[in-house]
């Protein structure tokens, strides 16, 4: 299995060589870099086998990025493209040992077929002097497991790793941080009952366990593992293949790749549908054009029915409505003397089609949108309403809570129990909602950068701003911008 790097400031460029990359046989994602710096930064973090790099990208420029590399990495294969034929550019790619030049667009077919003409490169290219030999366990989980051995081969592998059996199973843990520290603690707890050995490749834990083993026995022990030895909120993705022979042990491998890309894709999809919903209860309490909010709820139900399937979108949208009906009713609440607005189960099952629902949604909608108004009409009091709107004048701004209440001709201590009361949050919680519900917005529409979006949004400090954004939303910004860009819609 070879790595590849794809370094383009450009999203629609990067997303389009990750699509095609995915149908690739014998290649996976090392990471995407938008800038010279940034490509440099992962070129000696992931030691990619192919890189497919833009000339005309931030900072320095492709062709510096090589000059900077190439002597240390002798064996990495580099693939430029740029928009135009230019005969200078060739010539100084020459000398740096350059593969391929590609003008853009580059076709599909020009894509896999500079892919071939690459696999049969990396396949030739001399082994490095000591490589396979001063770390013998990290060559074997970077390149021989993923390709099927010979017999010869793999006893060869099997008595310098010391394995015991002849046959194994191969699982990929993926983590949100920390990978070497925690799959090291994994290994360790697995060793209790199985011969286990792992390596970190490409920022992925992956684990050989040894021996004639059942495989749901083994991901019975690797989950309950993972239950308690993770602290909540740590994302955390895992893949486990087949039992196999030594010798096809890639056929594991494989197996292990496409269980946890399945695995995260289903967790990307539950995470899209949380921050939807978490941001339509915002808009609700905050008081945007109606507009606004009815057109997030339409591309929410909209992209939910696409993806879901018309029964099982209508069961999903059951608690949705109930969230919000409760939002603008404290109709769940103990003792609550308000009922729901309408039997949200019953009314949304008997649904028979889409231009039923449509009609039904649209209609729902409007009468909890009007709740919400009626309720802020009536329970924010004059002093809080004009704190509310001061706030939302100024809160990119390093704003305090004495600095609104001033503006509402109120003390800081009344002003505090007045947002504790009646919005059911502290100033504190509601500027950082409204900040970071801000920095969403940007990271979907702009071309901002993480530090731009931080200052935009009120923060001076951006590791700070992402540490909140990642609290309030469940991802980083990198990760938040990332899944806006992939087609998740408004996210």
């Amino acid at each position: 299995m070879s790595s590849v790097l794809i370094v383009a400031d450009e999203e629609p460029v990067l997303d389009s060589y990750e699509f095609m990359l995915k149908s690739a046989a014998g290649f996976v994602l090392a990471g995407k870099a938008r800038s010279g710096y940034e490509a440099l930064r992962m070129i000696h973090e992931t030691e990619p086998d192919l890189v497919f790099l833009d000339i005309n990208i931030p900072g320095l420029d492709g062709l510096a990025v090589i000059a900077d590399v190439h002597k240390k990495f002798p064996g990495m294969v580099f693939v430029l493209s740029t928009a135009y034929e230019r005969f200078d550019l060739a010539k100084r790619a020459i000398p740096l040992g350059v593969f391929a030049y590609l003008v853009k667009p580059v076709s599909k077919k020009t894509f896999f077929s500079t892919l071939d003409d690459a696999r049969e490169a990396l396949a030739k290219r001399p082994v490095a002097e000591g490589e396979g030999r001063e770390d013998p366990g990290h060559f074997f989980f970077k390149k021989i497991i993923w390709q099927e051995m010979s017999g010869e081969t793999w006893e060869e592998w099997r008595e310098r790793l010391d394995l015991p059996s002849d046959r194994g199973i191969v699982f990929l843990l993926e983590l949100e941080e920390n990978t070497e520290q925690w799959c090291g603690k994994i290994a360790e707890q697995i060793s209790w009952k199985y011969h286990c050995r792992f390596d970190v490749i490409l920022n992925r834990g992956l684990f050989l366990v040894s021996g004639n083993i059942n495989r749901e026995t083994l991901e019975a022990r690797l989950n309950a593992i993972l239950k308690r030895s993770f602290p909540a909120g740590l994302a955390c993705f895992c893949g486990v293949g087949e039992l196999c022979r030594g010798p096809e042990l890639h056929r594991s491998c494989n197996e292990a790749l496409r269980k946890l890309e399945e695995e995260r894709q289903g967790t990307d999809t539950r995470q899209w549908e949380r921050l939807r919903i978490i941001q339509l209860r915002r808009k609700i309490g905050a008081a945007p054009p109606p507009e606004e909010v009815k057109k997030l709820f339409t591309v929410f139900w909209q992209e939910l029915f696409r993806t879901c399937g018309f029964a099982l979108a209508k069961a999903k949208m059951i608690p949705v409505f109930m969230f919000l009906m409760d939002d603008c009713t404290g109709c769940y609440l103990d003792n609550a003397e308000a009922l729901p607005l309408f039997a949200a189960a019953e009314e949304i099952m008997a649904i028979p089609d889409m231009p039923a629902w449509e009609n039904w949604a649209g209609q729902a909608f409007e009468k909890i949108l009007l709740q919400a108004a009626l309720r802020r009409s009536n329970t924010f009091p004059v002093p809080l309403a004009k704190a509310i709107e001061y706030i939302h004048a100024h809160y990119a701004e390093g704003i305090q809570l004495g600095a609104a209440a001033d503006a509402a001709q109120v003390s800081p201590a009344y002003l505090s129990r007045l947002f504790s009361e009646h919005c059911k949050t502290s100033f504190i919680d509601y500027v950082t909602e409204l900040r970071i519900e801000n920095a969403e917005k940007l990271l979907r529409e702009s071309k901002m950068n993480i530090k731009e979006v931080a200052f935009a949004s009120g923060y001076q400090d951006p590791n700070y701003f992402s540490k909140i954004f990642r609290k309030f939303t469940g991802l980083s910004p990198m990760a938040y911008a990332g899944e806006a860009k992939r087609g998740k819609g408004d996210l």
